[in-house]
């Protein structure tokens, strides 16, 4: 059975000159709000299931990082340290209270950015959280196939007109479907409304241009080990043990190494677990997020 989706308010914020979209449902309580950050060409219509879900307990919050979705495709350099200030700047002035955040994949590693810094994270959730290790560090070995194709990819983008007809090709509908069977354990929850979701924001003026400086500068900031290191809130790691795309149980164990303190859960799932299994991602971090609140 499906959850409704909850009633939300959406709007723009400026920041930076350039507007960012995110929606709020929820009515704020004594619990800190959550914060939602989506992965690598998604949005927050990607946290539907999740805001509906979450809601009920908790104000929820998602935002759509710049240069994806809603918010502005600016000509700038992307990069985990841009959207940390991004992050921490919307908590400052929109929520107006440190917040538990929730990031996939490329919102993991800008969500943990953020954390490691300290006092606007109350709580930090990692789902299949991507970044890198560095070299001294036992990070597990990437996919072959992935590593080969990413650097191919990687140095097509190096030029304009290779970069542009690249993007031309990704974003068509039939391989945002192809992409998404690959990732996602469960066929079903790969929908007509999610491949329109991501394929929407790829028809903006500038999309190619972020898509383009995003492979070229895909973090830009500290490996993940070094952040670990640096921070001190708690930590939920969620991770979808069917991921194509990295070993969970490997890489779970290198931040369990650095973290030793965190939680974490594997959840028959691909690399979107919130999408594809929101009832058990939103019950999971309902009951830890109550949990933290009692010991502190």
């Amino acid at each position: 059975m499906q959850t409704a989706i909850a009633p939300t308010t959406a709007d723009y914020w400026q920041w930076q000159g350039h507007s960012i979209y995110y929606v709020k449902a929820g009515r704020q309580t004594d619990r800190p709000p959550l914060l939602l950050v989506h992965g690598f060409g998604a949005s927050t219509d990607h946290w539907k299931k999740n805001i509906a879900g979450l809601s009920q307990d908790f104000e929820v919050w998602a935002i759509d990082l710049l240069g994806f979705g809603r918010s502005a495709k600016a000509d700038v350099q992307y990069s985990g340290d841009l959207w940390r200030d991004q992050l921490q700047d919307f908590i400052a002035q929109v929520i107006g209270r440190p917040a538990v955040l929730a990031g996939n994949s490329l919102g993991g590693y800008a969500s943990l950015c953020l954390a490691a810094q300290g006092s606007s994270a109350a709580g930090l959730i990692l789902l299949n959280c991507a970044g890198s290790f560095t070299p001294s560090a036992p990070e597990p070995e990437p996919n072959p196939l992935r590593k080969a194709m990413f650097e191919a990819v990687r140095s097509l983008i190096l030029f304009p007109l290779p970069s542009w007809l690249l993007f031309q090709y990704v974003r068509q509908k039939s391989m945002i479907r192809q992409t998404l069977e690959r990732v996602y354990l469960d066929q079903s929850a790969v929908t007509d409304e999610l491949v329109e979701d991501i394929y929407r924001p790829s028809c903006d003026p500038g999309a190619s241009t972020v898509f383009a400086s995003v492979f070229k500068s895909p973090q830009g900031g500290e490996k993940n080990d070094v952040l670990l290191q640096q921070m001190t809130c708690p930590l939920l790691m969620l991770w979808g043990d069917g991921d194509p795309w990295m070993n969970a149980r490997s890489r779970g164990a290198v931040f369990r190494q650095f973290y030793p303190q965190l939680t974490e859960h594997y959840l028959q799932a691909g690399h979107c677990p919130h999408d594809e299994v929101p009832d058990q991602v939103n019950q999971l971090i309902r009951d830890w997020v109550l949990q933290i609140e009692t010991d502190r």
